[in-house]
């Protein structure tokens, strides 16, 4: 069996060999592997770059995320305002039919959206930083209920 695997191995390095260096095309051939092994390199190294970025990103956005919630400075009503309206498109199909209103922790959602959406955006707001309480006066039939 060794014997058959070397005398294969012999003739794959021949075949090989006259492929290459074969006066007609192999300097064509030898181009073409270079420029090949050339472009296989460049790619490894732009996706190893990428793949560093994104890493580094996320282990930032991490600690970022950790240190945040270790802080217990209040929120003003206007951040706090401007985080509920940058969840929003992520939580409703429509979030421009969703009003926010924010007082002193407490926050008033109104418009329409649908019953998934409406629990789904009335959990994630009260779970929010900053927030005390959640009052949802939305609907789902496409109008605004009006706040008093």
């Amino acid at each position: 069996m060794n014997a058959l695997m070397k005398t294969l191995a012999v003739f794959a390095a021949g075949a090989a060999a006259m492929y290459y260096l074969d006066p007609a095309e192999g300097r064509r051939r030898r181009v073409l592997v270079r420029d090949k092994g050339a472009a296989a390199g460049r790619n490894l190294k732009q996706t190893a770059r990428s793949t560093t970025r994104y890493a580094s990103d996320r282990v930032r956005g991490t600690v970022s995320g950790l240190k945040s919630g270790m802080d217990d400075a209040p929120v003003t009503d206007a951040v706090l305002h401007e985080q509920i309206r940058s969840k929003l498109g992520r939580i409703v199909d429509n979030p421009k039919d969703v009003e926010v209103q924010v007082s002193g922790g407490h926050v008033v959602l109104t418009g329409s959206a649908t019953p998934e959406e409406m629990d789904s955006l009335a959990r994630v707001v009260a779970g929010m930083h900053g927030v005390s309480d959640v009052e949802n006066r939305m609907n789902d039939d496409g109008s605004v209920t009006p706040t008093h």
